[in-house]
């Protein structure tokens, strides 16, 4: 730091220096009129730029003091090296070096960093390419190169800059980086903790001294941003036990020489523990007193907890600026009794005035259009500002499943007493994918498979998915595409177009196969702000070509109806979708019902299928996920359900620990699973977070139990003939989309049944 500040102070000395020769030189000469002014020694500053900083024109007097302030203004530029005023008769010469600039900026040795990534931050600190070479910007981004290390915890970092001429006086840049190891936490110690042990404090912070998953994490690099967030977590965890004057009295953080190891040590001050003994209400409560306690959170007789008082404060906020009291304001005061560790809340509520929303602002959507988020607001600009209605908004726009992050901010409008502005900020997420899949063996040579889908495609927020797969055990050919507001009022429109080819899993290459082709519109009709009513049609071909192996129930069915049966199936839905996010729900209830009626062509049946999920939160941590999925289908006019209409239960998203599609009505021939006309399937799952991941909610641990089985057609439902199985398994969020492993064990299994304890799938939640 010292030899920085001597050279800056040289660096600066020769610059007044330089100045001062110069204006020696200015003031030899007698004061004229300036007939004529030359600029020499440019190369790409324009001569304009020159003209424009000197404080006289041709035509006034030169004199020391225009002159001097000449000189002045032209080093202000911080375009020149050097710059000199000379006199031939009455015309003025100005002599100008001009400094290198920076023709490129190179790297070495890059592992930690992107190069745009600290290139942006040199440009912030004015090295970039095009500017003029300044030696102390260059030590200047030394230090600041430096600095983006240490975030890294990577404190060892060093930083050697290369300056090399190039022609047309242009400079490169090389920066030259030794970046060594990652500075890594040694240990965590806590003192002055009395009434909590320091390893539950410990659990606390997402700091750590690093784990089996310290790769992914990072958790055991030190961060200066990361150890005050953890403090504030203590800091929470203390305040919401009743311990209410807790405080941090001092924070040491040290480092070895080789600066490998990092010590962190935190001192508190507990304090005594309080007791809950009254909440009063004062000010102005719009009349409505009664309705604000039901909104109390703070509870009598039980200890302090800070986050209640603050979810009282914000419910009661919240319930002002349904009435358009944007500026709200509530206070809860304590009022302490240390002497019995009592602590009673006088809420203090001033509604201020009524506002209503001028303007909309919408940040952050680099890809996805304005409008797609605008068309999920229920709050309008120039109208009332109603919170519920803003809140629904953030709702509504969070579910779209375009976005990681949702924030709505309100911000005052200056010179306005009633106004506000929203600005809604987004973090958008990858809502494409693609898949593309090769396999080999010797009876089907090589299969191939592409699948490629996207939920916000070129940011219109349409949905389109297409499906190709050349394997001769399940040839597809599937196109989707959805646009949700097909009218302006919400009314969204679905395109399906299908062709499948299925085989059974057999070597026999000359088994039986269906094919199925059809197309179909869909309409989706929005009755309330989470409810939505489905209606269309579909037009559906099914074909059975003989072959080996073919059930006797195909058969059966075959020589009644034929090789093909048409069908023109009518399709009703409803879905209500109440959760807190469509990405990693936390909360809420999802349900959806559709049914399937054709009443016309060779295949006449109703088919229907209910599905509820509900999110629970435990805690912060720890959520508990219910889904069932109930499904019952039955043939019309004297007629069978069609067999390929069947569901299937067993393996992935159904019951996991059991083979795909083998819980259910079999063909015993040749031991071909057929499905059933109806099914049962629930399952549970305890959502926690991976030891080590903080609170990462896109990597997470579950713990599950299943139940189902599907029945025939001629079958009663006997839940003593449910399959069910538990398991462990993981979930992450990846650029792929949702990827899940798990591992069942079967504890109600027939020893006929087929297991698979370890599965995984990507896309779907059960």
């Amino acid at each position: 730091m010292n030899s920085q500040l001597t050279r800056f102070r040289w660096h600066k000395l020769c610059v007044l220096a330089v100045a001062t020769m110069s204006c020696l030189a200015a003031w030899a000469v007698e004061p004229f009129k300036v007939a004529d002014i030359r600029v020499e020694g440019l190369q790409r500053v324009e001569s304009g730029t020159v003209f424009a900083s000197l404080p006289f024109r041709v035509g006034d007097l030169y004199n020391d003091e225009s002159g001097a302030a000449a000189i002045r203004a032209l080093f202000a530029l911080g375009l020149f090296k050097d710059v000199r005023l000379e006199t031939q008769g009455d015309v003025l010469v100005v002599i100008v070096e001009e400094r290198p600039s920076i023709a490129e900026v190179e790297w070495v040795g890059l592992k930690e960093f992107d190069k745009d990534v600290l290139g942006k931050a040199l440009k912030e600190v004015g090295i970039f390419e095009g500017r003029p070479f300044d030696k102390a910007l260059a030590d200047k981004a030394e230090q600041e190169l430096k600095r983006q290390y240490i975030t890294r915890s990577l404190y060892g970092a060093e930083v050697v800059t290369t300056v090399t001429p190039v022609e047309r006086n242009r400079v490169k840049l090389t920066f030259t980086v030794s970046e060594g190891g990652p500075s890594k936490i040694k240990h965590i110690r806590i003192t002055g903790n009395q009434f909590i042990s320091e390893d539950t404090l410990k659990d606390q912070f997402n700091l750590d001294v690093g784990g089996w998953l310290s790769w992914y994490t990072k958790a055991d690099r030190y961060s200066r941003t990361k150890l005050n967030a953890d403090l504030e977590s203590l800091r929470s965890y203390y305040l919401a036990r009743g311990f209410l004057e807790f405080r941090i009295d001092s924070t040491q953080v040290a480092i070895s020489p080789d600066k490998q190891d990092i010590f962190i040590t935190i001192n508190v001050v507990e304090g005594e523990r309080f007791v809950v003994s009254g909440v009063k209400l004062e000010g102005n409560f719009l009349g409505k007193e009664e309705e604000f306690k039901g909104l109390l959170k703070i509870g009598l007789g039980q200890a302090y907890n800070a986050e209640t008082v603050t979810e009282t404060t914000k419910a009661f906020t919240d319930y002002f600026g349904k009435f358009g009291f944007a500026f709200a304001r509530v206070e809860a005061k304590p009022e302490i009794d240390r002497l019995n560790n009592r602590v009673s809340f006088v809420l203090q509520a001033e509604p201020a005035r009524r506002a209503y929303v001028r303007r909309i602002h919408v940040s952050g959507n680099n890809r996805t259009r304005d409008e797609v988020i605008r068309r999920e607001f229920r709050q309008l600009e120039s109208a009332w500002y109603d919170g519920d209605k803003i809140r629904l908004s953030r709702d509504r726009v969070d579910r779209l499943g375009f976005f990681t992050e949702v924030n709505i901010d309100t911000q005052e409008v200056p010179a306005t007493a009633d106004q506000v502005d929203l600005t809604i900020t987004v973090i958008e997420k990858p809502t494409g994918s693609v898949s593309l899949g090769a396999g080999f063996s010797s009876t089907e040579k090589v299969a191939l498979s592409f699948g490629i889908r996207q939920e916000n495609a070129f940011g219109s927020g349409n949905y389109l998915a297409t499906e190709i797969n050349t394997s001769k055990y399940n040839r597809t050919v599937v196109l989707s595409t959805t646009d949700p507001y097909f009218t302006p009022e919400g009314i969204s429109r679905t395109f399906d177009v299908f062709h499948r080819t299925t085989r059974p899993y057999l070597t026999d290459l000359n088994a039986y196969s269906l094919v199925s082709s059809g197309a179909g519109i869909r309409f989706g009709v929005p009755f309330s702000e989470i409810d939505t009513i489905f209606f269309g049609m579909n037009l559906e071909q099914t074909a059975i070509r003989p072959g080996n192996n073919l059930p006797n129930a195909y058969v059966e069915y075959m020589q009644q109806f034929g090789y093909t049966s048409n069908a023109l199936p009518l399709t009703v839905g409803w879905a209500r979708d109440g959760r807190d996010s469509a990405l990693v729900p936390n909360r809420g209830v999802l349900q959806r019902f559709n049914a399937d009626m054709s009443l016309f062509g060779d295949s006449r049946y109703v088919r229907s299928n209910y599905q509820y999920q509900q999110y629970i939160p435990l805690s912060k941590k720890f959520t508990l996920a219910l889904n069932s999925d109930l499904g019952w289908g039955q043939g019309l006019s004297g007629r069978p359900f069609p067999l390929f209409k069947n569901y299937f239960v067993g393996g992935l998203g159904s019951v996991r620990g059991f083979q795909q599609s083998t819980l259910g009505p079999s063909d015993t021939s040749n031991n071909l699973y057929l499905g059933g006309t109806k099914k049962i399937v629930m399952n549970a799952e305890l959502m926690l977070p991976v030891p080590g991941a903080g609170n990462d909610k896109t990597l997470r641990l579950f713990a599950f139990t299943d139940v189902g089985r599907a029945y025939g057609e001629h079958e009663k439902v006997n839940l003593s003939e449910l399959r069910s199985s538990v398991g462990m398994g993981l979930s992450w969020i990846s650029p792929m989309g949702p990827l899940r492993f798990s591992y069942a064990l079967p504890i109600r299994r027939q020893t006929t049944d087929k297991i698979q304890r370890l599965q995984f799938q990507i896309g779907t939640s059960f």
